[in-house]
Order: C-alpha cells, then structure tokens, then sequence
C-alpha cells in the first residue's frame, strides 16, 4: 500500500490520533527526548543525531548487530600487507536522494569522488566537525589534503600514516558518511536541516523541537532476498522532553518503540529482576543485549595536580579501598532493577571480542580489604581522612547517594556535588575534579576505544585521559597494540593493560550498560546491537 505524498506528509504532522489509525501500519513513530541539533553526518556527535542520519545516510562500510564489518557503497575493500594502503571498490548502482539541487530534480550516481569530497570536507578545520578526528590517522599529501583519492568513478584510495588495525570500523560511524557537494554548496548552513544523502529514507520534514519526518526512499540500492529495502513507508520522530510522557504514549500505542529505561517508569514496565512486567506480556517485546557502555568513578592521578592539594585520593591504598568498599551486586539489583552487569571486570565491557570474565581484572565487595587498605594509608576506621567530594549529575545521584552510604560505613566521609551536566563535562574536561562520574560509550566496537582513556598522550584537555593517568609499561603495550593485526596478540595486550590500570585504580568501575528495546508485537525485523544504532531498513510494521 502506498499513499500520494502530500496525504502523507499530512498525516505524518498531525498529531490527531484519526490520523494515526489510517496510517499507522507503515510508519514507525518513535520519541527523541534528548532532541536534535542537525541533520548533517559530521555533526553527528550523539546518539539522538546518530540515529536519525543513519536512515538518511550510508557510508562505504557498515557494522552488522554481531558489529561485524560488511559492505555497504564499497562492495569490498583491500589492506595493504604494510597495513597503510586501503583500496575500495565501489558499487555503481547508488544514488543520491532526489533533490532539486540535481538536475531535473533526479538524484544522481553516487562516486567515488563524492567520497573525496565528503572526507576533505570532513577533515577541513573550517567545518570545525566534531568527527573530524576520526580521519586523524589518514595521511596528508604535499600540499597538507587528505590523502584519499579517487582514481576512477568505482575505486578510492586512503593512505594512514601508520597502521590502525581499528581504521575500517571508524569508516561506519555516520560521521563518514557521503554527501553530495552540490547540496552541501546550494543549502550552506542550512544542509544541517536540509540534508541529502543515499540512506533508506530521505528527509521530507523537520518542525524542530516538534517532529521529523522522514519517508521511504524509493531508489534505494540494498535488498533483503529479491525484495528492495526499506519496507516501511515513513519514519516519524517525536522530541517529548518528558520521558515519562513518552512512555505513557507508548502504552497508548501512539509510539511503536521505546528505548531504555528511566526511573520515572521502570517499576512500571519491568519486574525488580529486569524482566518485562506480566501486565504488558501481551502488548509488548523486550529486546536485550550487553551495552558497549562503561559507567565508571573517576579519580584524578596527577600528583602534580593542585586539585589533589591534601586529597586523600593521591594514595593508591584509599583508591582501591573505595573499588571494594561497595556491594555493585546489591547496587544494580535495587537500584536498576537488575539491568546491566555489575563493575568487577576492568574498563572493558562484555561485548568486546578482548573481554574476558577469566582473566579481567578489577573489584568485588571486600569491606574487610577496605578496613586493611585504611589502616595502610594511615587512616584507621576513617580516622583523621580529610572529606572527598564526588562530582555527579542529578540522573545518578541515587547510585552516588548509595555509594555514599556504603562506604560511610567503612570510615569515608563523601561529599556529594551535584552539578548540571554542562558543568560536569567541562570540569572533567579541564582536569578540575578530584573524583567525579563518568562514563564512556565505544564509538567503534574496538578496546582501543576504552584503553585511550588511560593513554598518557591523550591527557585531557586535548584527549579523552580525564584522569590524567600515566604509566610507561602501559603506554609501550597501547602502542604495541596500534600496530599488531593478529587479534589474539592485539587481545592479550589489550588484558595486560587492562590489569596495570585497575592496578593503579584511576577509576571505579560501577556497572556495565545493557540495550534495552521495547516494541509493539506488530513490530518485526527491529534488531539488537551492543552499540545501539538503530537501522529501520529492515523493520516490518504489521
């Protein structure tokens, strides 16, 4: 069934619930509280803008929901043995969305060209992109461009200027998406709402703040069997503020898919096990995997730090005295109802092919290791140990109230500061904070990701070594790691490093995120992945 695009369109901006009835079969409704700011892949920094520009965009490569690389515009690609020359072979069957900015109106042949452009203009300091820095490790010629090139219409060449073995997974983040020079040059400033792309859906409408609507892309190149994607006829977003509004609408049926979980609604929607509440068993599905996101404390180490001025945090003993002072087990049982794991493995999460639960170091509850590791920092009981302030956001000071009271019990005094989350990420940013919450959720499905936050050369503020940890053996494997392309060398440093930097204790590890997604039972074909993107060319509504 198809319908004429001016009663679509009609249909998709209402917000009368007649409306919905007509056309609820082919279109997928879900709510963005955290809102968008642009449409434009380079700007495509959070997951709100992430999901949205992947149903409008497409890159050479793509992660499958195992995060297994696979063909998308390249067809194959080639490394050379040096691991520095990447060859891509072009498909010739994809096009850019219509678009009155190509001539009569027809998109046209996606080339390798348009690549060059995409990743030049990506790179240029002028756009000032915040993905500009996964191109950091691509070459540049003589004359200081990017050293990619299109050699013909089908075939495109990167240079690195040394081998990353993770390179190919960066190419899948959005951020590398391609655009058409001709849009980029007509819309200007305004591509970012008027964007052009290749994806399974093409943009059609955006009220900001209110609701974006996106609609099948006719002409689209990739097939399930002999049947051209995508099967939904459009996609429209809300941008609710209240996430507990957005769940009730949900429960009427006015959304097909919430993702999540907040306090205002989890003892509603799940049991106090994690599991899909008896009551919605009928109406609703649950989808669940392990989430590439580690939550974490972090401490500064940098002794050289005036913050630490008289900071019982500079010694290691009241460091992991704080990892085994509190029950993680009983933290996410009453607390998360149970969603996710508990923060016993090390800063890398289940779901990386490195993890191991064998041989991951990290902290479990040993209070009486904590009453040890006082009396050797010189504080018995707590006695004498000056107060430690942690830096939190309002969305976790229950966890931070519950760590509070646990080690409270064990001699600490904590002081906790709630900051907005501006704020905090500044501060953090800035090396101002002697122990705050953090988290980090993997760009690309690679240690490396988690690994370069303990990297001496990433200090913060120009990397993301928030707590400016260093360590030399630690920095010698990290850049062991960047060259080898055998996985089970590449894992076992990966371990090794992880052991020296629970060792020297920069962070509490709190918990290990999990995807949550909850969906209609007429909803099909969603899919699951541990980095949470979200792909609707393959979504049946029934």
């Amino acid at each position: 069934m198809s319908f004429p695009a001016g009663l679509l369109l009609a249909f998709l901006v209402s917000c009368g619930p007649a409306h919905n009835r007509d056309a609820g079969k082919t279109v997928f409704r879900y709510n963005e509280a955290a809102g968008i700011t642009s449409l434009d892949p380079a700007f495509s920094k959070d997951l709100a803008t992430i999901w949205a520009c992947n149903q409008l965009f497409n890159g050479l490569l793509q992660l499958d929901d195992r995060l297994r690389l696979q063909p998308c515009i390249a067809r194959s690609w080639h490394v050379s043995d040096d691991g520095l020359q990447y060859t891509f072979f072009l498909r010739n069957d994809v096009y850019f969305h219509d678009d009155s900015v190509f001539d009569r109106g027809r998109g046209r042949r996606v080339t390798a060209g348009d690549f060059e452009y995409s990743f030049k203009r990506l790179a240029d300091p002028a756009l000032a992109a915040p993905g500009a820095w996964v191109l950091n490790d691509v070459a540049r010629d003589e004359d200081h461009s990017l050293a990619c090139h299109a050699l013909n219409d089908t075939l495109l060449t990167l240079r690195l200027t040394q081998p990353f073995t993770p390179f190919p997974s960066l190419l899948c983040m959005t951020y590398c998406a391609v655009v058409p020079e001709e849009a980029v040059a007509a819309y200007g400033h305004d591509f970012r709402r008027h964007p052009v792309g290749t994806g399974p859906f093409r943009f059609k409408y955006w009220l900001e703040g209110v609701k974006l609507v996106m609609v099948k892309n006719d002409h689209y190149f990739e097939h399930d069997g002999d049947t051209a994607l995508p099967y939904l006829d459009a996609v429209a977003v809300t941008f609710l503020s209240d996430k507990q509004a957005a769940f009730f609408e949900f429960v009427k049926g006015n959304l097909d898919f919430l993702s999540g979980i907040d306090a205002s609604y989890k003892d509603e929607l799940l049991t106090g096990d994690g599991r899909l509440n008896p009551e919605y068993e009928n109406r609703f599905q649950m989808l669940t995997i392990p989430y590439l996101n580690t939550e974490y404390l972090g401490i500064l180490v940098d002794t050289a730090s005036s913050v630490l001025n008289h900071s019982p945090l500079k010694s290691l003993a009241v460091r992991k005295a704080i990892n085994y002072g509190f029950d993680r087990v009983k933290m996410m049982r009453y607390l998360r109802n149970n969603i996710g794991t508990p923060g016993i493995y090390g800063i890398i999460p289940p779901g990386m092919p490195s993890f191991d639960s064998m041989t991951m170091a990290g902290y479990g509850y040993h209070p009486d290791s904590t009453r040890l590791l006082l009396a050797q920092a010189g504080y018995p009981g707590g006695e004498n140990m000056p107060e430690i302030t942690l830096s939190t956001t309002s969305d976790y000071l229950d966890l931070c109230k519950y760590i509070q009271h646990e080690l409270a019990e064990l001699g600490f005094d904590i002081r906790i500061d709630v900051n907005p989350p501006a704020t905090l990420k500044e501060l953090k940013a800035q090396a101002k904070l002697p122990f705050f919450r953090a988290s980090w959720i993997a760009d690309y499905p690679d240690a490396e990701n988690y690994l370069s936050l303990f990297y001496s050369k990433n200090f913060c503020p120009g990397g993301p070594n928030y707590c400016h940890f260093a360590n030399a053996e630690y920095d010698a494997l990290f850049e062991k790691s960047l060259y080898e392309t055998n996985d089970s060398i590449r894992f076992q440093y990966d371990r090794r490093m992880n052991r020296i930097m629970m060792d020297e204790a920069p962070v509490v590890i709190l918990y290990y995120d999990q995807v949550m997604r909850f969906t209609g039972k007429n909803i099909h074909g969603l899919g699951i992945n541990p980095v949470n993107l979200l792909s609707l060319k393959r979504v049946r509504k029934y």
